[in-house]
């Protein structure tokens, strides 16, 4: 092939990764719930294809998922014995606003990388992962999930319907805040920053519905709650708390902005670093809320 003829190749090769790159972001993100990696496993799968023989794949998007999956499976079992050790409560690495990829139309699962839904796959199997997503999310028949799995048909289904169930009872079922106003969303998420930040008990209950869940990730670098946080009440003493204590609770600076599509702030601590907060809404009320503090989730937003 001619140098031009090469050239040519290459740049078709490259416009047709880029009408799946927005699916296969959502696919590495919902298996792995890192930016890091999902960046990483992306450019891994782009040049695999700008190395494969093009001419024999019939279908480009099922290829690229095929690898994407392989790629994603892979970063887990290397990092299998770091999950398991992981210190205090597991989120994904936030995606702030002007970093969302624009959602998929034809796929509205596949553009959900809500913190719910990442929590809910993160407590399946790598594999049950894999099968949920190939099949329920991005419509892969059973057969070529066999083939990317190296698993049996029937294993196959029984993964994905195992991942079914989980990913069932491990989603909220009221409307969320990805169906509230963004002026909903903005509203609840600046008064729970001015309440909670002051030690305002009452103020926090009345905005947090009975039940709701707090979780914050430290990642064992910075303080956080361990265990998730259940109840109004239980989460507003956490703030009391912290004000009877004299801790340095007041950010130097907020933004709000959308994390991961909710509605939420990223704040400059008074140590200097970063904090995500995100917030599901329910009925007019925070059902839950999502704290990152781990830095080594957060580099990105301070240019790391």
């Amino acid at each position: 092939m001619s140098a031009g003829g090469q050239e040519c190749a290459e740049a078709a090769a490259d416009a047709a990764f880029e009408r799946h790159r927005r699916r296969l972001f959502g696919l590495a993100y919902k298996m792995l719930g890192s930016l890091a990696e999902t960046e990483d496993v992306l450019q891994e799968a782009w040049l695999r294809w700008r190395g494969a023989d093009r001419a024999a794949v019939r279908d480009e998007g099922a290829f690229l998922a095929r690898t994407v999956t392989r790629l994603s499976l892979d970063v887990l079992r290397s990092a299998r014995v770091k999950r398991e050790a992981y210190l205090g409560t597991w989120l994904p690495e936030p995606i702030v606003d002007e970093t969302t990829p624009a959602p998929d139309e034809s796929v509205e699962l596949a553009s959900d990388l809500s913190v719910a839904l990442v929590l809910a796959l993160e407590r399946l199997t790598p594999l049950e992962r894999a099968a949920f997503l190939l099949h329920d999310v991005f419509d892969m028949p059973f057969a070529e999930v066999a083939e990317t799995l190296g698993k049996s048909v029937e294993a196959c289904r029984q993964l994905a319907g195992r991942g079914r169930i989980h990913v069932a009872e491990e989603r909220p079922r009221a409307k969320t805040s990805a169906k509230a106003s963004p002026e909903e969303g903005q509203a609840l998420a600046s008064a729970f920053l001015k309440a909670s930040r002051a030690g305002d008990m009452a103020g926090l209950v009345a905005i947090l519905a009975p039940d709701a869940v707090l979780r914050a990730d430290g990642g064992g670098v910075r303080p956080a709650a361990m265990k998730p946080l259940v109840g109004a009440e239980r989460i507003a003493n956490f703030f009391g708390r912290m004000i009877r204590l004299n801790l340095p609770v007041e950010p130097r600076s907020a933004t709000f902005t959308s994390i991961n599509g909710l509605p939420g702030y990223v704040t400059i601590e008074a140590d200097g670093l970063p904090q995500t907060t995100a917030f599901e809404i329910a009925d007019g009320r925070i059902a839950a809320v999502y704290v990152v503090r781990n830095p080594e989730k957060l580099g990105r937003l301070m240019g790391w």
